[in-house]
Formats: structure tokens, C-alpha cells, sequence
């Protein structure tokens, strides 16, 4: 093995992530066309665990969804979630009264703070064709000092976030997505006020990467104490540093010194997280993730308490009009409005 590639593993469900990130997933859901109540036609719903519909039947899940795929509304304390969406629509709501409606392309940033319920539905608007949906879910730790900031949510629409494009000398091309960090002095737009990306010595990154069939791309090296690791998630092989890896496999590298890519037969796709570590405790409990389990049973005691400000929705898995376009309606009432 390479002396820059630390270890290549094998996906999971979700994916295994390094110190400042604590959790991935990526969802890919061929949806069937939607009924009236943007859900799939009730017939195809027999035989499914409903609530609990995490196994891929017909090419698609319902989640936690009972008529509409998706998470209806659950509590989060002491981390960021960011939702990353290449294909499809989601649906937020929240405790705080915001809400949105985000597509292909766009990415909701959200910091849980001290604690907020949210929901994230993914309604079926097509009626007439299929409704893919694509989508990463990352979840970004908080360091102890901000892990009870006020909640706080923030769009990096489609159209904000640069997507480099680089040629190699046969011409064959890399796209990048540059989510979070910044890449060739273009940065990403600018995170939740409170997060640890938030910080540019932090060297957080998150870059969604396609590279041609047969394209050749090197990753610029950072500082040393940087955590990185790239997900190949679509493609067929990938040759990291002379060893060649294949689809669904997570590569750990170093953060100094650049990192050769070359693209096999096919195209490649890449998610990249990288930053540096927090190193403080981690105490993970389902949707909280504080520092100490005192810390996570005070956080069942105050949303059992507080239901972190309740639930101003008229549904527990709550959507938005069907002709609605993209949109964020914020806390302090602002609202952002985009073309579908």
C-alpha cells in the first residue's frame, strides 16, 4: 500500500467517518411516479416495514415515512447536519417555524445547537415520470463551546456553490463541487455561524467530485493533523496513488502532499470530507451527541421537558404545496425564494 493511503474499506450503511465528522449516509431512491398526496401509490406499500423501511425493495425505501418517504419530525442536539442533494426535492420543517423546500443541486447547512425537531420529507412531485432522489446526509461535530449555540439553518443554493472544472492533458475533465473549504483560492460560500468549518484553520472540506472515464486529477496537500478520507461511491475502478480501488470503498489518506487520481473505464464519482480534529469526547446516543453521558441524559430531560420549542406543524411528517417552488422561510421570517 501506498505510503500516503492510510486504509481503503469497504461501504456500509452508513458510511464510517474520522474526527470532525461523525456520520454519513448517501441515499439513492428511484421513487415511482407520485400520487396526490405526493407518497407512492398505496398498493406499493403493502409488504414494507412502514416507520421502519430501510432495505432497498422495487429500488427505493420509505424510511421512517408513513405515506410520504422520509424522516418526519425528530429531535438533534450538539452537531450540524448538512444535506447535500445532487437529484430530487426535500422538504424541511422545524421547531423554530422555518422551513424549506431544496433541490438538485443545493445544500441546507444546519447547526442543532442546543436542540431543535426537524423533518426532512421527500415528496413526489412527478406525477407523470419517476422521482429519483439522490442525496448525502453528513452529520459535522460541534467542540464543547458551541455545542448549546442557538439553532440555526442556512441554504448554499445550487447557484452559490462553485463547481470547478479542471482538464487533463488528454482533455478529459474533473468536476468539483466545493460544498465546504476552498480549492484553487475559490472558496465555498460561508457556513452556520457557529460551526467548526466555520473557522478557515480548521481545514474543512466537503467537495462532491465526478471525473471522466480515464481523467487524471490530483488533490492539493494541506497541513498534517488534517483527517481526509474520499468515498467512492459510483464507478468502476479508481487508481489512488498507483493502487487501484473499487467502487463502494472509502480511501483514508494523508492530508500533506497532493493525492493522484486516475479514473478507470468509467466515470468516477467522489465525496470528500476532510478537516481537523476536534479531539475532545464524543457521547453519541441516537440523535444527540454530546461530550459526557451525563451531558446526553440532560438532553432527554430537556426535550422531554421543552420538546425543543414543539411542533408549530399541522403534520408530524410535514410538506409543502405541490406547486411550491424552492424556497427558506427562516426563524426571524426572511424568506428566500428560487425557481424550481
Amino acid at each position: 500500500m501506498d505510503d500516503k493511503i492510510i486504509n481503503v474499506k469497504p461501504l456500509g450503511f452508513p458510511w464510517e467517518t474520522q474526527d470532525p465528522f461523525l456520520f454519513c449516509a448517501y441515499h439513492k431512491d428511484e421513487y415511482p411516479k407520485g400520487n396526490e398526496l405526493l407518497g407512492p401509490d398505496t398498493e406499493l406499500l403493502h409488504g414494507r416495514n412502514i416507520g421502519q423501511d430501510f432495505t432497498i425493495k422495487e429500488g427505493w425505501r420509505m424510511y421512517h415515512g408513513d405515506a410520504i418517504p422520509g424522516f418526519p419530525y425528530h429531535p438533534h442536539r450538539g452537531f450540524e447536519t448538512i444535506t447535500i442533494v445532487k437529484q430530487g426535492i426535500v422538504d424541511h420543517a422545524d421547531s423554530l417555524g422555518a422551513a424549506g423546500r431544496f433541490g438538485s443541486g443545493d445544500v441546507q447547512w444546519m447547526t442543532a445547537g442546543k436542540g431543535i425537531q426537524h423533518s426532512e420529507m421527500f415528496p413526489l412531485l412527478n406525477q407523470e415520470k419517476e422521482n429519483t432522489l439522490e442525496i448525502f446526509q453528513v452529520w459535522l461535530n460541534l467542540p464543547k463551546a458551541n455545542k448549546m449555540t442557538e439553532p440555526h439553518f442556512k441554504m448554499l443554493w445550487e447557484d452559490s456553490i462553485p463547481l470547478i472544472k479542471e482538464h487533463d492533458e488528454n482533455g478529459r475533465s474533473t468536476e468539483i463541487n466545493v460544498i465546504a473549504g476552498k480549492l484553487n483560492g475559490i472558496q465555498a460560500p460561508e457556513p452556520t455561524p457557529d460551526s467548526w468549518a466555520a473557522n478557515p484553520g480548521n481545514e474543512v472540506a466537503v467537495w462532491t467530485i465526478k471525473m471522466e472515464a480515464g481523467a487524471y486529477w490530483a488533490i492539493p496537500g494541506t497541513i498534517p493533523e488534517i483527517n481526509r478520507t474520499l468515498y467512492f461511491y459510483k464507478g468502476n475502478t479508481l487508481v489512488v496513488e498507483g493502487q487501484t480501488v473499487s467502487a463502494d470503498h472509502s480511501i483514508q489518506v494523508k492530508a500533506e502532499g497532493k493525492i493522484i487520481l486516475n479514473a478507470g473505464d468509467a466515470d468516477c464519482y467522489i465525496l470528500l470530507l476532510q478537516g481537523k480534529p476536534i479531539n475532545e469526547p464524543v457521547e453519541k446516543y441516537g440523535p444527540f451527541v454530546m461530550n459526557t453521558p451525563e451531558e446526553i441524559q440532560q438532553a432527554f430531560d430537556d426535550y422531554r421537558k421543552t420538546a425543543f420549542g414543539g411542533w408549530p406543524w399541522p403534520r408530524r411528517d410535514q410538506v409543502h404545496d405541490k406547486v411550491k417552488s424552492r424556497f427558506a422561510l427562516h426563524a426571524d421570517g426572511r424568506e428566500e425564494i428560487k425557481e424550481r
